[in-house]
Parts: structure tokens; sequence; C-alpha cells
């Protein structure tokens, strides 16, 4: 392996671990991250670092600073945007599923949503469902969209993390159980249009609780 593959590797390691601490709220918006920094703690040079940080800039989770780069700060309309943006993506892929799924498809399906139902972990529970979205995708066959839908994903739950919200509350983890039971009825008996209509009804819930946690948020803090 050369030293050019070599940092290209790292990059994607280095990008990948960085992803996720911003993603699962260690580093949440405005935080300050230096590549000198984290070339010292995780040992490397600054080469895959930089390359990793400019990776999570096109992503649109960081932003160019005077120190280094940033966790980007998005505003209430942008995140309203996000939203809008992932239900007709996903309204879409879910069509797509309906349509050319097959059985191994479905059969994931169906095992990740009976595993959700089965459990009474809000965490475990939380992640199955995010799980059964990432299935949902695969089964629509389209992998532009499923890319684009997981970089909207990890701008979400960058803030997410930082929010009480509404979306962990049992009686909104029981109506996305239900919820995603009637999309998964739909894929089954191939009927695209009942599974576009229903993913809109769902994720557009879930953007209203999504918003009104934001809120409550920003008055929290005001």
């Amino acid at each position: 392996m050369t030293a050019s593959q070599d940092d290209g590797r790292r990059a994607i390691s280095h990008y990948a671990r960085i992803r996720q601490r911003i993603v699962n709220g260690q580093a949440g918006p405005g935080t300050v991250l230096i590549p000198s920094a984290l070339s010292a703690e995780y040992n490397v040079s600054r080469t895959p670092v930089r390359e990793a940080l400019i990776r999570l800039e096109q992503d649109g989770l960081v932003e160019q600073a005077t120190r280094g780069y940033v966790v980007r700060t998005r505003t209430p309309e942008e995140i309203l945007q996000i939203c809008e943006a992932r239900i007709a993506l996903e309204s879409t892929i879910v069509q797509a599923a309906a349509m050319r799924r097959t059985e191994l498809d479905l059969a994931r399906l169906v095992h990740v949503h009976e595993s959700a139902a089965d459990t009474t972990d809000p965490a475990e529970l939380r992640n199955l469902n995010s799980e059964w979205h990432v299935m949902l995708r695969e089964a629509g066959h389209n992998p532009t969209i499923a890319e684009l839908m997981d970089r909207l994903d990890a701008q979400l739950k960058t803030y997410d993390a930082h929010t009480s919200s509404a979306t962990d509350l049992p009686d909104n983890l029981d109506q996305i159980l239900t919820e995603h039971a009637g999309i998964l009825e739909a894929v089954r008996h191939g009927d695209a249009s009942a599974a576009r209509d229903r993913m809109i009804a769902h994720q557009s819930r879930t953007r209203d609780l999504r918003l009104g946690a934001l809120a409550r948020s920003a008055r929290g803090t005001a």
C-alpha cells in the first residue's frame, strides 16, 4: 500500500469517527473541531483528518471557521427545509420499494419491524426504527436517493441529540410502530400509492414533532 493509499484509508476511518461524534451529540452545533487537536488525539498526521473534515463539510455537517472547522448550526427554517426534502425523497423511495422489493427485502423489513414491536427499551426501539427506514430505502433499489437521505438523516440527528424531543415519548414510539405497520402492509401488497401517502403522513407528523421540540429548546435557552 502506498503512502497516498494509506492516507486515503485513514481519512475514511476518521471521517466515520468524527461523523459519529457529531451525530450522537458529543460534538453539538457550534463545536469547534481543530485539525491539529484531532490529529494529536488520533495519533495521525493532519492530512487524513483534514480530508475527513472536508468530506464532512460536503455532507453539510461542518463549515470552515477561523480555527479550523465548526459543527454547523442551522436555523429553524433550515431544519424545516431538511424535513421537507426528506419527505419528498422518502415518499419517492417507498413507492419504488412497493414496486421493486424482493422477497428478501420484505423478510428483512418484517424482521426489523417485529423486533421493534417486541422490545421495551426506548433506545433500542429508536435504533430499530431507524434501521427499518434504512432497510426500506434499500428495498427501493435507488442508491442515489438512499445516499442523499443518509446525509439528511445525519444533519437532523445533530439536532435531535440536543433537544428534549417529543419523538421519544412512549405514545409517539407506539404511533411510529403503527404507522410503520401500515407502510409495510402497502409495500407487501405492491400498493405504491398507499405506501407513498402513508409515508408522507408519517414523516409529516414526525416533522411537526421535531420542529415543536426545537422551538421549545430555543425558548428554554432564551
